[in-house]
């Protein structure tokens, strides 16, 4: 374990993360408020950590996978408990843990939140509250990556263990090269958002916050209300389309940059997290018919939650609480299969899904023809043991994680649905869940042991869960691995 490199790293990190701090101490100081104080503390602070631990590069620099989950496990605990000072310092979050569990939802991109009243917020809480989300959604290590020279040598390690997915490629041979296409695409579909946003009727600083959360698929707003409170099918219209977009695997965007349109409509996870999309949309909208009066408005409403939810966005244009059980069913139904690898989303990821039905029915196939030869194939390549290992392992530590999570939070005694929704929204980073954490409620009646474990549900989450395992176990500890 080359802990000298690792606590370089992260130095490195931080200072980038003070350096970040100043924009929106910038946009406190345009709206003249205090409160960017706060941030240039912090930021400062910051700056001395990466003085101390982040200029001197070891001689020894080599890393490997394990060093690898160990930084960004570390960087994602730390970039939040720094982050959440500037809650805490300005009083507009008064308890530590609070801010710490909306700041690990920040950049987690999970949405969910602990505040009740979200428009008496400060400009530039506000706005360092969205652009975590922007941050987190490709990756804090990606962020910097794409910014610094962090570490070109072993910058892969650093990508696999932090891009979603059962597998992460570079787009070319160069991991920083690659980080700098992923975030000029991930810029650019921004930009574009804020622009529609406006032609929309939202001033800059509301387009810029509701892309920021819409870019990470996060979904905290500078409204109370959320984007219901536009009341617009335009603005409806294009977050929805935006969080859809946002939802794809980004290897399919480089393509499309290529000209290579054969592969990504050939490719079987989008088509099948486009399918998705439609029969979720197709259900609701005929089983909320009754509510809205008319096909149009039950699709609006349909298709904005429905993307929302499938892409663990978390926004919200309308109480679904007060759905009818079927159209809730279905919103439960996708929260645990999010969005597609290589994208901003969370959840399990569509790609798994559809590995996992075509290992049913490989086992089906086996047990009728004993003697036959089969293979998964996922995009017309084959899908390896070891990806397939990995996915098992996958799927029993998430059930194991829920379970004890769920257990847990149930100590404070809210009934089964909220209990188990408040966890299943916060570890699949989707933001609002049903019963009591509702799309028109929130986290803040949970003890202070409840939101540490839905922190950390967040965090096991976005990270898809190995990096946490591999901290908890002593054997990366010892001396001599």
């Amino acid at each position: 374990m080359n802990k000298r490199m690792i606590v370089y790293i992260l130095g490195k990190m931080l200072g980038v993360e003070g350096a970040v701090l100043l924009i929106p101490a910038l946009v406190s100081l345009i709206y003249g408020e205090k409160t960017g104080a706060a941030f240039v503390i912090v930021g400062a602070v910051l700056g001395v950590i990466f003085l101390i631990f982040g200029r001197k590069r070891p001689k020894n620099t080599r890393i490997y996978g394990k060093e690898g989950f160990v930084i960004v496990g570390l960087a994602w605990i730390l970039w939040s408990l720094f982050g959440a000072l500037p809650f805490y310092i300005t009083g507009c979050i008064p308890s530590y843990i609070d801010a710490f569990f909306e700041t690990v939802s920040g950049f987690t991109t999970t949405g969910s939140t602990i505040l009740q009243e979200i428009e008496s917020l400060p400009m530039g809480i506000n706005f360092w509250r969205c652009l975590t989300h922007w941050i987190g959604g490709m990756g804090v290590l990606v962020f910097v990556m794409m910014i610094t020279s962090l570490d070109d040598e072993n910058s892969m390690p650093l990508m696999r263990a932090e891009m979603p997915g059962p597998e992460a490629d570079k787009l070319v041979p160069k991991a920083r090269q690659t980080a700098k296409i992923l975030y000029g695409m991930y810029f650019a579909l921004t930009a574009v958002e804020v622009i529609l946003l406006m032609f929309g009727g939202m001033n800059l600083y509301d387009a810029l916050v509701h892309s920021f959360s819409t870019a990470g698929t996060g979904g905290f707003s500078n409204r109370n209300a959320s984007v219901s409170f536009y009341d617009s099918a335009y603005i409806d219209g294009v977050i929805t389309i935006f969080m859809i977009l946002f939802g794809v695997n980004f290897n399919l965007y480089f393509l499309l940059l290529l000209k290579d349109w054969k592969s990504v409509l050939k490719n079987e996870e989008l088509r099948a997290y486009l399918g998705v999309i439609a029969a979720a949309i197709a259900v609701i909208t005929v089983n909320i018919l009754n509510i809205y009066g008319n096909v149009l408005h039950a699709f609006r409403y349909a298709s904005f939650q429905v993307a929302s939810v499938i892409t663990t966005t978390g926004f919200y244009t309308a109480d679904y609480e007060l759905w009818p059980e079927l159209s809730k069913a279905v919103l439960l139904s996708i929260m645990f299969i999010g969005a597609c690898a290589g994208s901003t989303g969370g959840g399990i990821k569509v790609c798994r899904f559809v590995v996992l039905c075509k290992s049913i029915r490989q086992e089906i196939r086996k047990i009728l023809h004993p003697n036959a030869v089969t293979v998964i194939k996922l995009n017309g390549k084959r899908v390896g043991a070891e990806t397939l290992r990995g996915i098992n392992v996958y799927f029993a530590a998430y059930v194991f994680i829920l379970v004890a999570s769920v257990i847990i939070v149930s100590i404070d005694n809210f009934d089964f649905a909220t209990s188990f929704s408040g966890v299943l929204t916060t570890i699949n980073n989707v933001g609002p869940g049903i019963s009591k954490v509702g799309p028109v409620e929130n986290f803040h009646m949970f003890s202070p042991l409840s939101k540490i474990v839905f922190s950390f549900d967040m965090l096991v989450g976005r990270l898809e869960i190995i990096p946490y395992l591999l901290m908890f176990s002593p054997d990366l500890w010892r001396r001599r691995f």
